[in-house]
């Protein structure tokens, strides 16, 4: 299974729109957003897919919870998301409370921890959990951009940018 991984959009719905049309083409149906979605608008143009967000410390609009409760259910936005998928444990948050990003990290429950936070790419293996950060789709121009797409069964990572 193939996932469409996000981070760090800060409302520039142009490359969302990007990674979007990519995540299509190559047949993703699920996302994982690990943060600092900033606008409801973000979450609109991931309509259609079965998308899990974690908060950011960014994401202050109250009507970004309503929105991601509409669009993709009860539960689907969370501060840290513990979820399953095809057998593999896997946490999703953003990654600005280093403690809570490092406990999970060591915890050894999880095959795949998702953060964002940094802006900055990240895939690394600690024992047996494979440490990943997509890059940023948005924010500040000192980095450039990007999203990825990750294989569940092999760990591979594919960074892309829009």
């Amino acid at each position: 299974m193939h996932i469409g991984l996000i981070s760090d959009t800060h409302n520039n719905l142009q490359n969302v729109r990007r990674a979007v049309k990519r995540f299509q083409e190559e047949n993703i149906t699920t996302i994982l957003h690990a943060g600092d979605v900033t606008e409801p608008n973000i979450l609109e143009a991931l309509k259609g897919f079965t998308t899990w967000i974690a908060w950011g410390n960014m994401d202050r609009d109250a009507s970004i919870q309503e929105t991601a409760t509409r669009l993709f259910g009860e539960g689907h936005i969370r501060n840290v998301q513990h979820l399953t998928l095809e057998g593999k444990e896997i946490a999703l948050l953003h990654g600005d409370d280093q403690q809570k990003l490092v406990a999970l990290i060591r915890s050894g429950i999880y095959d795949y921890v998702i953060h964002g936070h940094t802006h900055k790419r990240r895939h690394e293996q600690i024992d047996k959990t494979h440490v990943i950060n997509p890059g940023a789709l948005g924010g500040p121009g000192w980095h450039t951009a990007s999203f990825a797409i990750l294989e569940l069964e092999t760990g591979d990572v594919t960074y892309l940018e829009p």
